[in-house]
Order: structure tokens, then C-alpha cells, then sequence
């Protein structure tokens, strides 16, 4: 279960790095779209029509923070009750809570623009703290060998 808690910890600091690339490749290709004429509006916004390729980045962007991260998430809240590695509860959690609070900014943000500010900070202290709680398993994965079985595969 340790492997899974970390495996799942550095998804979800994967999954915020992927966000942080697509959403830069939407918004550059909305620039260039713009830059050769293209008009963003309303109509545009609602329409089915794909105005230009990179729109798919925020499409990408929306489906992983509102299901996959999450959800990924939810797993590795679930899976530290297993690990019984102390504190392993304790970051998966401030983990997911991380995520539920970038989610409600990012729909947030919709309304108010100035909370873009605190999603992209938000998003920096989620890959940092599942950054950690993947490397705290790391570490104790490591001083569960012992002193035995660590002379036998210490090179000589």
C-alpha cells in the first residue's frame, strides 16, 4: 500500500503540472488565434464549433480538476488508511483538501477574475505538499530496511 499512496501522491503532482501545460497552450493558442483575427465572444464561448486547435487545452484543463484530480485525490486519502506509515493520513488529506479549495477557486474564478491569482498559488502549494507526502513514503520505505539486509545489498 505504500507504493500505491505514492504512486498516487506523485499523480496528483503530475496531474497539476499537465494542468499548468495545457492551460498555457490554450491561452497561446487563443493568442495566436486572436493575433490573426479571430474575435472571443459569446457566441464563441457557447458555440459547439472548434475556433481554433489549442481549445482543446481548456477542455483538458476542465475535466482533470473537476473529475480526474479529484478523484485521484479521493484514492489517496483512502489508500493512507493502509500504509500505516505515520502522517500518511494527515497529507493525504491536506492533499485533498487542497484540491477541493483549487477546484472552488477555479469555478470561483468565473465570477470573480482576481481569484485566477489564488487558483495558480493554490496550485503551486498542492504540487509542493504532493510532492512531500510522496517523498515522505519514500523515506519511510527506506528505514524499514534493516541494518541486515542492508549490508547484503551495499555494494562492496
Amino acid at each position: 500500500m505504500k507504493t500505491a499512496y505514492k504512486v498516487l501522491a506523485y499523480l496528483v503532482a503530475a496531474e497539476v503540472a499537465i494542468q499548468a501545460m495545457v492551460m498555457v497552450w490554450a491561452i497561446a493558442g487563443l493568442g495566436k488565434w486572436v493575433d490573426g483575427g479571430g474575435v472571443l465572444d459569446k457566441a464563441v464561448m457557447e458555440s459547439d464549433a472548434s475556433p481554433f486547435p489549442e481549445v482543446f487545452g481548456f477542455i483538458v484543463h476542465g475535466i482533470n480538476g473537476t473529475f480526474v484530480i479529484p478523484g485521484i485525490a479521493l484514492l489517496l486519502v483512502i489508500t493512507s488508511f493502509f500504509t500505516k506509515v505515520r502522517g500518511a493520513i494527515k497529507w493525504a488529506v491536506i492533499v485533498f483538501v487542497l484540491v477541493v479549495v483549487q477546484g472552488q477557486l477555479g469555478f470561483l474564478g468565473h465570477e470573480i477574475a482576481a481569484v485566477g491569482a489564488l487558483h495558480g498559488l493554490t496550485a503551486l502549494a498542492l504540487l509542493v505538499t504532493a510532492l512531500y507526502a510522496g517523498l515522505r513514503i519514500r523515506r519511510a520505505q527506506r528505514s524499514n530496511i534493516s541494518p541486515s539486509e542492508e549490508r547484503v545489498t551495499a555494494p562492496v
